[in-house]
């Protein structure tokens, strides 16, 4: 059988683990599921065996691992350097290399972007690594290995492409794998490719409670701009809690998010900014939202049959009720491996609840006040 190189996210089943990682899988899970998530393809882990193949790089790459003391910082990042930089100053095998050029024209195509000169590989992209041993139930390996936002052109997917199989190989992964037990031989590198969203508020969301591990709530961090401020700890960001059975809002915290990621079109960048004064304290979300979010929530978590750790947007080019997308689908690793009773048992009393809320009214994060709490509709 020849090599599959590219595969549309929706190709990308459960049997496909192998091939695309976790992060493709849980993508075609979610479309498989009706759920809106934005349209790309997954640059399977046989190109990225093809690559290794052309450069006959990968006993050598085994080598530098097997030799590499994870507990020496300097020398790990020495050797994560040496792999690095060889894989990104490889040229890619052409047979690889042209399909991902005509996976992303036919994306270009399919959504509808290309530019009005004709040009098919206008169209902005994220650039997402998706190892095989990433978003797995048991292991966390999320923020491992790198992720590229508004990436434009078939070159720039290229060399964006090799920058996401490079990171296979940072400092920090090959540490966590080693600690984890993983074989660095035996996890690899799936690129997805996503046409980009351009995000008036992102976040993510869990469909439990991670405080406490209640599965009857669904739990939304929401900011302004691009999902990145929330995901990197930049934000305090605003936090609700709705109850999904009742499909209501049971808390709300709405926070002082003084920076935001936004695109800049002309300069194909994403760029860290200040949030204006008139919305830097404005919730993120409407009622609306938080209750859609919500419901993409239970559907997502009932057909993949497990609590989710999910990413989303709210489109700024996109009409309500359509403008809610989510973005990728991994399983929580930290509460979903519990029995019911184990849960029930690791909650924590009211009153340690109702200390822990006065705390989070009275935060303080870089010198400002912390968070402004309401009433819950309890």
């Amino acid at each position: 059988m020849d090599p599959s190189y590219i595969l549309p996210f929706e190709s990308c089943t459960e049997d496909c683990v192998g091939l695309v990682g976790g992060k493709g899988t849980g993508l075609g899970s979610m479309i498989r599921a009706g759920i809106p998530v934005p349209p790309g393809v997954a640059v399977t882990t046989d190109a990225y065996r093809a690559m290794l193949g052309s450069g006959r790089s990968e006993g050598a790459i085994d080598k530098l691992l097997d030799e590499v003391d994870p507990d020496d910082a300097d020398g790990l990042e020495e050797v994560s350097q040496r792999i690095r930089t060889g894989i990104e100053a490889r040229s890619m095998p052409p047979d690889v290399e042209a399909e991902i050029r005509q996976g992303y024209e036919e994306l270009t195509h399919r959504s509808g972007a290309a530019h009005p000169n004709g040009d098919p590989s206008t169209m902005p992209v994220a650039v997402r690594s998706s190892a095989t041993a990433e978003d797995l139930p048991g292991a966390s390996f999320a923020g491992q290995q790198d992720t590229f936002l508004w990436v434009v052109g078939a070159d720039a997917v290229v060399e964006h492409v090799k920058r996401c199989w490079s990171s296979l190989y940072t400092g920090r992964a090959i540490a966590y794998r080693h600690e984890q037990g993983f074989d660095h031989e035996k996890v690899y590198m799936s690129v997805c490719i996503q046409k980009m969203v351009n995000a008036r508020s992102a976040g993510v969301m869990f469909t439990l409670n991670p405080i406490n591990g209640d599965r009857s709530k669904v739990a939304i961090d929401a900011s302004w701009g691009l999902g990145e401020s929330v995901a990197s700890g930049e934000v305090t960001p605003d936090n609700y809690l709705v109850d999904k059975i009742a499909g209501r809002i049971a808390r709300r915290t709405v926070s002082s998010k003084a920076i935001e990621y936004v695109a800049i079109p002309a300069g194909r960048r994403v760029e860290r900014a200040e949030v204006p004064e008139d919305r830097r304290d404005a919730p993120s979300l409407n009622d609306d939202e938080i209750l859609a979010l919500t419901e993409l929530a239970r559907r997502v978590e009932s057909h993949q049959g497990r609590p989710l750790d999910l990413e989303w947007a709210v489109d700024a080019d996109l009409d309500p009720p359509n403008n809610i997308v989510l973005l990728q689908s991994r399983p929580e690793t930290v509460w979903s491996g519990r029995d019911r009773n184990q849960v029930s048992s690791a909650e924590k009393s009211t009153l340690d609840h109702i200390v822990a809320n006065l705390l989070t009214g009275v935060r303080v994060r870089g010198g400002k006040p912390g968070p402004r709490e309401s009433g819950g509709r309890e």
